[in-house]
């Protein structure tokens, strides 16, 4: 089946703006490209969801050359692309560590969770559901892994934001304490919030079925633009038992921005796939073919500007001329991932992807 334009481009955008999001250059930020305090979802809290959501729609695409066989071929694949990018997340957090003062073979201060161990983890595990049981047994395991967290969240202080949060309770049993996130009460990467991430990117991978249907792709869209609006009034309608978190990667959040996703690559998918207007996206395709060499380069870029002393400079001279602080901050974060792009954008025109 032809490939759709419309996934290379919403996963850059996702790109773009998880480097923007990372990378404010001051203390004060824009309240969208922070994340939500606790209850509640800004434009930050949309971003590691929508990679997800995408993460799922391509897992589809992938398997389904092999027909999703269970072969020896597809799991080392399958467990080779989880243990790297499951490594790159940790090397990135020693590569930090070592630029602030820690020792070189200092192991014992790492975080184990955080966003690529995630996406690792969910990548792993939807594929493995993917070649062992049918798209419906997926489905109905997506709805019982939100629904047992929705319980496990009333039953055990799961909207508490301190340590006796259930997915702080659970961090702490099982993680050595120089592993464990230390920034707030509860890792928004936590252990216990990846059942509800599984789920998240169990969505993607469905709707990812229902676009590649073989059906005019009219009709796949407009399925899939129902199946948007069937997630998001899900998610408004149990928002008032379980309010969507980020944190703590609450039921509704799911579905929420699930739905949203869905409605935004239906949305482009129809402007680029039916519509045919093709041209003018070049920058975010160049993000999308190579989204997790971007990624990484743009942490890096953050951590090597941030202890050479480089990042308070910038932005003091920004400042200087923009005035406005949360401004200063967000031209700060915008420069950094031009400067990305600027990586990006010549490997794309030469068709070069880096990819594990």
């Amino acid at each position: 089946m032809k490939r759709l334009l419309s996934l290379d481009i919403m996963r850059g955008m996702t790109i773009v703006c998880m480097i923007i999001v990372n990378n404010g250059g001051g203390p004060e930020s824009y309240m969208h490209l922070e994340h939500s305090d606790w209850n509640g979802i800004t434009v930050c809290d949309l971003v590691f969801p929508f990679f997800l959501f995408i993460m799922g729609v391509t897992t589809y695409l992938s398997l389904s050359k092999s027909n999703f066989a269970p072969s020896g071929k597809a799991l080392r694949k399958i467990f080779k692309r989880t243990v790297l990018i499951m490594f790159i997340g940790w090397a990135i957090h020693w590569f930090a560590n070592v630029c602030y003062g820690k020792g070189w073979l200092d192991f014992g201060h790492l975080r184990l969770t955080g966003v690529l161990t995630r996406i690792a983890l969910c990548y792993g595990i939807v594929s493995l559901m993917a070649i062992c049981m049918s798209r419906r047994a997926m489905a109905v395991t997506a709805g019982v892994l939100l629904a047992v967290y929705g319980a496990i969240l009333l039953l055990f202080n799961g909207y508490v934001n301190d340590l006796s949060n259930i997915n702080a309770v659970v961090d702490r049993f099982l993680l050595p304490e120089g592993l464990l996130y230390t920034k707030r009460p509860v890792d928004p990467e936590g252990v216990l919030g990846t059942i509800p991430a599984v789920a998240h990117t169990v969505i993607g991978f469905c709707c990812g079925a229902i676009l590649m249907k073989r059906e005019e792709l009219d009709t796949r869209l407009m399925k899939l633009f129902v199946t948007a609006a069937l997630l998001l009034i899900g998610g408004f309608l149990i928002s008032g038992i379980l309010p969507e978190n980020k944190r703590i990667w609450s039921p509704s959040y799911v579905l929420i921005t699930c739905g949203m996703a869905a409605a935004l690559l239906a949305t482009i998918s129809y402007f680029t796939d039916v519509r045919g207007y093709k041209r003018g996206w070049s920058f975010f395709e160049a993000f999308g073919v190579n989204p997790l060499f971007l990624y990484v380069l743009g942490d890096l870029a953050g951590i090597i500007l941030g202890v050479t002393g480089a990042k308070p400079e910038i932005y003091a001279w920004i400042l200087g001329w923009a005035q406005i602080p949360k401004l200063a901050s967000a031209i700060y974060a915008v420069a950094l991932m031009l400067l990305c792009g600027l990586i990006g954008l010549p490997l794309y025109r030469r068709r070069i992807y880096i990819k594990i």
